[in-house]
């Protein structure tokens, strides 16, 4: 929420002075490698330990795995003179018995020296150790681990956590689950839950459906139910979303006792076995809202609140599997078929295909909305909003040559009644005010097309009831339109609000977006959606909550072809009424609290919250909306490489005349139109360890995917959201998409490439070291490897878009086959222009662009010139070809570039 920002918690920040509260750490020396943990050695030497498995978190132990393999990196001073046999680095475990620890020591390796290594500092030494632990252990419980050396005889030893404060390492055997039942995962399962065994859409699932009685409401006051599901058994670690306020969620973590300092509407737990259960509250059926708590004793306890007069029903999912992607897939599609099944039966799925049928909205036609570049007018020209200030920030824009599609204008241009805050106004008239507006809105929306063609779509922002004060008692709306008074609970804005009635919530609607729809308005941004929420009688809440989601619904996909952003809507009714089932196009939805530009403590808490909330709204029909952002600002690229690998839609929010162009050259590309567009990855980006908390000594790790299985790209954000510099060997094994066949693995920040790799392999890592607030994004590319007649074999892959974030992301297919003449054709049909990347394996070394290699875009060849070779890397600058050739742009603006190699 943007209103009142002291009322805001930004997860562990001080809600008066926005500062973190971080704990004591020790001061770390100057001019040292940017590692995970320092140590001072003998002659003022200085240390550094990376170590994969990762220490301070658990790792799974998969049930055909019977070895652990080891990989330390040590980093030392490159002064040092130590020699190879001064130098010991061993695992302290205790795989043999919980109280039975040995050490394992590791041995020196050359063969690791290749291992990319990103952002590594010059001037330092590094050696390699390996080594792996046999056999599992004979109760397969976790086996802890850390990590201790010596660097020279007379130094003694060195032990991670003395200095780092890391916790030890888990290694969690996964076993087989056959014949354990629901007891056996809960104890103390309270007897009034009927709980039914269900088949689960997911393999080897294990799935629970778990129902329980909600209290009718009484008179004005709802419901409440509290039922036992019990003590979550043999766990180690667990992960929730809570509800960090009443529109937003946020994720927790924590070890060994199920505590929760907010209500949760997902809760998952990482067993001693390595298997994870998930468990899901599902709300928005028959008007009952079903969250989780804790009680003293660390059970999970339903609690149902009831709005209907006659005893409701409160739904549980709760789901076992291998993995926790498996177990979180199973429950959420079962919750989609408990809510699809209501909302049959309701006719809300009919009355919503008609309103699509109406538009003939196709979900393809939205791609300009979901890729367009945005700007939005919210923090670039605050609250005293405009028209002549758009058109100033507009030709702010035009003047640096950036050109958007989409324009949102966000608050305060509503015609409203007086008060003394924004809090107190009401919404007064269709039309725009006259202070800011003198013309209305029509007039202003015609002069920003007619000055500015390149903007596709403008959407206005509004909130659900209104404004943030309701509507207003003397305005025109409340003259047209039947209204009530409803009572909103304490925390913002509460007392007495009046709102349109439920009995005409969808004609004002209709009529709200055909009088928009007149303007040239072709979106909305509909905010405040929590306000439904915060209803606090239980008639007003059944009366108003589901039919103003619907009139909402039906109105922006009849009159804007669900052009529509949907914001603070983070309430479990909203979440599984509206943006669950998938009979719509999918919907922009905000996905977290706000971005807070002045408030330097909210920027890396905003893209871990981001990350670990899109664990959950990946399976909802929604694209996830990561907020606007500066493209100015301090924190400025770690925001934007976030919202490359979001999977969602970017938006800016610039001030006028304060613009980092580089930055959104690298975000965005030119079609053959002119247009700007995001190059958006097919998958949703959310974080690779749900287990690991804000507080951790760990990197943020976003993972997302675009293209075809087996052939497409995986990405791997990485962010230091912590306030010490760290470094980790990532696996190849972490880019869920490239556990098949070889892979190189390409940084985006130094363009360094690794050698191929397969998952399996002992060497199949990478390295990274990442400063405070630093960030890198990392790509899997798979290798083909074919044999030409003439000259071999060759192996070879699309980069995509050299220099930009999400670069393979660009590609829209690709073709790749050896012809019957026994060239190489690589076909590869891409959205946008710019410099395409081929990485061919020794190219530098085996290869004649001149002699061996062809280039033709739509079957007209390019230029030699727009052809260039850097390392194993074939750039083909498009751009450039394109121009030089005298393309045109077609029906589309998809370009097909062709590269023979014979």
């Amino acid at each position: 929420m943007k209103k009142k920002q002291n009322q805001i918690t930004f997860g562990f920040c001080d809600v008066n002075t926005g500062q973190r509260v971080y704990p004591a750490l020790t001061d770390l020396p100057e001019k040292l490698p940017p590692a995970q943990q320092l140590y001072t050695t003998h002659d003022n030497m200085y240390a550094a330990i990376t170590c994969s498995p990762q220490i301070g978190q658990p790792t799974v132990i998969s049930k055909d795995q019977d070895t652990v393999h080891f990989c330390v990196l040590l980093e030392t001073s490159a002064s040092s003179l130590v020699s190879e046999d001064q130098i010991k680095v061993t695992i302290w475990h205790n795989h043999k018995g919980q109280h039975d620890w040995s050490d394992l020591l590791l041995q020196p390796s050359a063969d690791h020296e290749d291992i990319l290594l990103v952002n590594s500092k010059p001037g330092i030494a590094r050696r390699w150790y390996t080594g792996g632990i046999s056999g599992r252990p004979d109760d397969l419980r976790p086996v802890s681990f850390t990590v201790k050396f010596q660097v020279g005889g007379d130094s003694g030893w060195k032990w991670i956590k003395d200095q780092s404060g890391l916790d030890d390492g888990h290694l969690h055997y996964q076993q087989s689950h056959e014949g354990l039942g629901f007891p056996e995962y809960f104890g103390g399962t309270g007897s009034d839950l009927n709980i039914r065994k269900m088949t689960a859409d997911t393999p080897d699932t294990k799935l629970y459906s778990i129902t329980a009685s909600a209290a009718p409401a009484k008179d004005e006051d709802s419901g409440y139910s509290r039922h036992v599901l019990g003590t979550p058994k043999d766990f180690t670690r667990f992960f929730s979303l809570v509800r960090l306020w009443s529109p937003w969620l946020a994720p927790r973590q924590g070890k060994d006792k199920f505590h929760l300092d907010k209500d949760a509407v997902l809760a998952a737990f990482l067993r001693h076995d390595g298997a994870h259960v998930v468990c899901l509250a599902i709300s928005g059926i028959e008007d009952v809202l079903t969250i989780f708590k804790h009680d003293d004793n660390g059970n999970v306890i339903i609690q149902g609140r009831n709005d209907r007069e006659k005893e409701g029903t409160s739904h549980v999912v709760v789901a076992v599997a291998d993995s926790f992607e498996i177990a979180n897939a199973a429950v959420m599609y079962h919750a989609r078929k408990i809510v699809g099944g209501y909302e049959l039966a309701s006719g809300q799925v009919e009355t919503e295909t008609k309103a699509l049928t109406e538009k003939n909205v196709k979900a393809e036609w939205l791609e300009e909305w979901y890729d367009g570049f945005t700007y939005c007018t919210w923090n670039g020209l605050g609250q005293r909003l405009t028209v002549d200030k758009i058109n100033e920030a507009l030709e702010s824009l035009k003047k640096e040559d950036i050109i958007i599609e989409n324009l949102i204008i966000d608050d305060n241009w509503q015609s409203l009644s007086e008060g003394k805050g924004q809090m107190e106004r009401g919404w007064t008239d269709f039309d725009a005010n006259k202070e800011g507006f003198p013309h209305g809105l029509k007039h202003a929306v015609t002069d920003i097309r007619k000055k500015h063609p390149n903007i596709n779509h403008i959407a206005v922002w509004h909130a659900i009831l209104g404004y943030w004060g309701g509507v207003a008692k003397d305005g025109n709306i409340a003259k047209n339109y039947k209204t009530t008074t409803v009572q909103k609970e304490p925390g913002v804005a509460e007392g007495e609000m009046l709102v349109v009635d439920a009995s005409d919530a969808q004609r004002m609607y209709n009529d709200f977006y055909a009088f928009l729809d007149d303007c040239g308005i072709t979106g909305v941004k509909t905010d405040a959606q929590f306000f439904l929420d915060m209803i606090v009688d239980a008639p007003d809440r059944r009366s108003l909550t589901t039919e103003y989601q619907d009139a909402w619904t039906i109105a922006h996909l009849r009159h804007f072809g669900s052009r529509a952003i949907s914001c603070m809507s983070q309430t479990p009714h909203i979440l599984f009424h509206s943006q669950l089932p998938t009979n719509k196009p999918r919907l922009l939805v905000r996905n977290s609290d706000d971005f807070f530009p002045e408030v330097p403590a909210s920027h890396p808490w905003h893209i871990f919250c981001n990350a670990h909330n899109s664990l959950l709204t990946q399976h909802l029909n929604v694209l996830p909306d990561w907020d606007m952002f500066q493209t100015s600002h301090e924190w400025a690229s770690f925001h934007g490489a976030a919202r490359c690998v979001s999977g969602g839609p970017i938006y800016f929010t610039d001030y006028p005349g304060k613009h980092d162009i580089k930055l959104i050259n690298q975000m965005t590309a030119r079609t053959t139109r002119g247009k700007t567009v995001i190059l958006r990855p097919y998958n949703i980006g959310k974080s690779t360890n749900a287990y690991a908390g804000y507080e951790d000594h760990s990197l943020l790790k976003v993972h997302t995917y675009h293209g075809y299985a087996r052939t497409g790209t995986a990405y791997l954000g990485v962010f230091n959201c912590t306030q010490r510099p760290l470094s980790e060997l990532i696996p190849l094994s972490t880019f869920a998409g490239a556990e098949e066949g070889k892979h190189i693995i390409r940084a985006f920040t130094t363009g360094a490439i690794s050698k191929p790799m397969s998952c399996g392999e002992k060497k199949a890592l990478t390295g990274v070291e990442i400063d405070v607030g630093g960030w890198e994004i990392l790509s899997a590319h798979p290798i083909h490897e074919h044999t030409l007649r003439r000259s071999g074999p060759v192996a070879i892959t699309c980069l995509g878009l050299i220099g930009k974030m999400t670069g393979a992301a660009a590609i829209i297919s690709s073709d790749i086959y050896v012809d019957t003449q026994g060239k190489l054709r690589y076909s590869a049909l891409i959205k946008a222009l710019g410099v395409l990347g081929f990485w061919i394996g020794d190219l530098s070394k085996s290869w004649s662009v001149e002699k061996d290699m062809l280039v033709l875009i739509f079957g007209k060849q390019i230029p030699t010139e727009c052809v260039s070779v850097k390392g194993d890397v074939l750039e083909i600058d498009v751009d450039r070809a394109w121009k030089e050739t005298g393309q045109k742009a077609g029906w589309s603006n998809e370009i097909e570039v062709e590269l023979f190699i014979s």
